[in-house]
């Protein structure tokens, strides 16, 4: 019998027979793992098996290739802080949503571990949406695909720089990628050298950055592509911005 004890945050539920349930962990010693939860859908099962749960795992199968089965614990329920903040949970879930689609069965990934706890934590702080966006730049890199935004690749000013290749990543200034601006990305403020103010415009453009390299980098030969939870959350956070603008319109044209 193969047996391994470990701690892990759940990603993913798939309801599997009457009571049961394929449950997908991102553990801390044996990275993405798949196991089988029996009572999955009584009452503390459903509790227990939300996105972003903390929990203390034991697996168990026959043999080390088999599916398994999980014996869970709730060691700490961070969703329960965003229930009023549809936006804080829509990236708790985008979050956990990546990590299940894109990141290989049984790979070792404990950086990736601690850093949605540190994403957890940031997401009860009044910069929480900057740091979902550098969360993303942080998964890029764990997933082999690292953003180069401190330098022009035009050899140009690395104090201006506004644009990021479709490409390779790397940044490029306002001087150099004029003639290309039509096809660049935009480099949002907070990102850049010479720093912005991480408002929820920047923000914005910042998850539209991601987005492309999530896309066209991490998900390009997924079946399914970009996750649902991420699409969403993107969507309410845009969403959230025309809000923003809107109102600012109409209070100063009220002046």
């Amino acid at each position: 019998m193969e047996r391994w004890q470990d701690q892990g945050i759940v990603l993913s539920a798939r309801r599997h027979g009457e009571n049961g349930a394929v449950v997908s962990l991102l553990t801390e010693s044996h990275g993405r793992h798949a196991g089988y939860v029996r009572g999955a859908h009584s009452t503390k099962g459903r509790g227990t098996l939300e996105a972003g749960n903390i929990v203390d795992v034991s697996w168990q199968s026959r043999v080390s290739d088999q599916l398994g089965s999980f014996s869970l614990e709730l060691s700490k329920n961070p969703t329960a802080h965003f229930i009023a903040e549809p936006l804080k949970l829509g990236a708790l879930q985008s979050a956990c949503a990546l990590c299940d689609a894109a990141l290989p069965e049984r790979e070792g990934h404990s950086g990736l571990f601690y850093g949605l706890l540190s994403l957890f934590d940031a997401l009860t702080t009044e910069v929480w949406a900057p740091a979902y966006v550098m969360w993303e730049i942080a998964f890029l890199r764990e997933l082999g695909f690292s953003l180069d935004l401190g330098k022009c690749a035009g050899g140009g000013d690395d104090l201006e720089l506004v644009y990021v290749s479709p490409k390779t990543g790397r940044a490029v200034s306002a001087g150099a990628g004029a003639i290309y601006k039509e096809r660049l990305l935009a480099l949002p403020g907070f990102l850049s050298p010479a720093g912005g103010n991480g408002d929820d415009a920047e923000v914005e453009a910042g998850l539209k950055l991601t987005a492309h390299f999530l896309e066209h980098w991490v998900f390009a030969h997924h079946t399914q592509g970009m996750p649902e939870a991420r699409l969403r959350f993107e969507a309410r956070f845009a969403k959230t911005v025309a809000q923003e603008i809107q109102n600012e319109q109409k209070e100063y044209a009220s002046r």
